[in-house]
């Protein structure tokens, strides 16, 4: 039942506006002022609010912005005995969802009602859906428990609250473009456009049409005027996917971009300017393709700004079993059948692999073994040929003599001296703190 407040100081009229509504079905709880009928809204799920305008301790024109910055999906129905052409006016432009005379226009009550009720429903169906949105993909649906993992997720919570310029770097298929959903969602920008541009899916004429825009006749097959990209995240968020497949003359146009927030559509002559926060991403090494003249050394510092290095599956083995878990019930699912159980010797394979493919061909080679299995219980038998007989590294002892022994021993001494210290460790093994994580998991050490 849908609820609808009233807030009149007047109480024969308050009841018989009462009578009215609940006649047609409604739930209606009453307030003589304004400050009882703000506590109605903070203990209630109000629908609509049908206000008077003038109310013992206020006025209901300006109460109706407080309404609105506090509960934004409520619509508000203002009620006056004098009509005001200027209290209209400001009633409209404060979000009230009409403005109607008292006594004059009670047969106006439900019809209105009714259509203020469509836009609640509507408001409310919105939020659930960025709801979902900004669940699925939130920092606490990434996957993994490494921590190596962990270390990326927390530079990415940090940086997600500014508005810096972010360069997601990493192999491909490892999930940059998760984490830039993750931070876009976990921004001040959230509830504005993620747009995401992959690079390298164009050729150079065609990429700078997709993020600058084009006018009507600025080349053959221009039809019509064109958003651009950046247009279009005027607000929110440009996410550029492999930028370092750019071509060289659009990465000059794009650094511009990023100074003065202006850009020029193709065929118009006249700036246009877009606010918009940009997350990078590559598997390339800029520094090294700045060097080598394949990337603009001045657009990569400015891309620069915050790095998030995202390691490879391989360097994060203790991620392999949630994410495996995930995938096996997910794909399951797909296919209405049982969630298969996985024995250790299927595990063991996955985990013993290189994933040249990161989490993508993981994902792929998982769907494919759902699909091949045959009973409740996933082994190897359904893996791939390499997969399955690849040479088992976690089974061979290493030797006392080997250099991973070695290695093994002295990270263990270097570990005890520094109390357990990653951060110090590293510093002493002159390795970064991910590589150090990376060899704790490999070599088991706790």
């Amino acid at each position: 039942m849908k609820t609808i407040l009233i807030i009149d100081d007047e109480e024969k009229l308050r009841g018989l506006l009462a009578r009215i509504v609940k006649s047609d079905g409604f739930e209606v709880l009453e307030a003589s002022d304004l400050k009882s009928g703000f506590k109605k809204l903070e203990h209630n799920d109000i629908d609509v609010v049908l206000c008077d305008v003038k109310l013992p301790d206020g006025n209901g024109v300006d109460f109706l912005e407080k309404i609105k910055t506090n509960f934004p999906v409520t619509e508000v129905i203002l009620l006056t005995a004098f009509g005001k052409i200027s209290d209209g006016v400001k009633a409209m432009k404060n979000g009230a969802f009409d403005y109607i005379v008292k006594g004059d226009d009670n047969d106006k009550i439900i019809p209105l009602l009714h259509k203020a009720l469509e836009k609640v429903q509507l408001q409310k169906k919105v939020q659930q859906l960025e709801k979902r949105i900004s669940d699925k993909y939130s920092f606490d649906t990434i996957i993994g428990k490494s921590k190596a993992l962990e270390q990326v997720i927390d530079l990415a919570k940090k940086v997600a609250k500014t508005d810096s310029t972010v360069l997601l770097t990493g192999e491909t298929g490892t999930g940059k473009e998760v984490f830039a959903q993750a931070i876009h969602e976990n921004s001040n920008r959230v509830g504005k456009s993620f747009v995401a541009l992959n690079c390298s899916t164009f050729s150079k004429e065609i990429l700078e049409s997709e993020l600058f825009g084009h006018k009507q006749g600025a080349f053959t097959g221009a039809i019509k005027d064109k958003k651009g990209f950046i247009e279009e995240a005027n607000g929110g968020t440009l996410f550029l996917d492999e930028i370092g497949e750019m071509p060289l003359e659009l990465q000059a146009k794009l650094l511009r971009v990023l100074e003065t927030n202006e850009y020029i559509p193709i065929g118009d002559s006249t700036p246009k300017k877009s606010n918009f926060r940009l997350i990078a991403a590559t598997n390339r090494d800029l520094k090294t393709e700045s060097e080598n003249h394949n990337f603009r050394s001045d657009l990569y510092f400015r891309l620069n700004i915050f790095e998030i290095i995202i390691p490879p599956l391989r360097e994060r083995i203790k991620d392999i079993s949630p994410l495996t878990s995930y995938f096996v019930k997910k794909f399951s699912q797909k296919i209405n059948r049982k969630t298969l159980e996985i024995v250790p010797d299927f595990l063991q394979k996955l985990e013993s692999y290189h994933w040249s493919g990161n989490v993508r061909e993981l994902k792929n080679i998982i769907e494919r073994s759902v699909i091949l299995c045959n009973g409740d219980t996933l082994t190897s038998e359904v893996l791939p040929y390499e997969i399955q007989h690849q040479e088992d590294k976690t089974n061979k002892s290493m030797s006392a003599f080997s250099m991973q022994s070695i290695e093994k021993l002295h990270i263990q001494k270097v570990l005890n001296y520094t109390k357990g210290n990653k951060a110090e460790t590293a510093r002493l093994l002159e390795i970064g703190v991910a590589t150090l994580y990376r060899k704790l998991d490999e070599y088991n050490i706790q």
